[in-house]
């Protein structure tokens, strides 16, 4: 089992390929993995069957979570209860965030 990990493979990965997260981490307990997203890029996800953490690595822009906007920025932290309807948007520069689930990414 790998227990060291480089974001930066991960954004590159998602750079040059067709999705605009990667998960890296799936295992029945926690997932974690890194999402980008380019001004004017959709943030697709559908609600999760488990809790969410987001850790804003770099970038801007609102997660919206049920019917209320709240800034993104560096450094802020956010909590996704699972079924919870929440999507990134608005970003003006690229959004690089961490994301951890409390259980399998499903």
């Amino acid at each position: 089992m790998k227990l060291e990990f480089n974001l930066d493979d991960y954004v590159e990965k998602i750079k040059n390929g067709n999705s605009f997260f990667h998960t890296f981490i799936n295992r029945d307990s926690l997932a974690a993995g890194v999402l980008v997203l380019q001004p004017g890029e959709e943030d697709t996800q559908e609600p999760h069957e488990s809790d969410e953490v987001y850790y804003v690595i770099s970038g801007n822009g609102y997660l919206k979570i049920k019917d209320k906007d709240y800034a993104v920025s560096t450094g802020k932290l956010f909590f996704v209860a699972k079924d919870v309807e929440h999507f990134f948007h608005g970003n003006t520069a690229e959004l690089k965030v961490l994301y951890f689930f409390g259980g399998p990414d499903s």
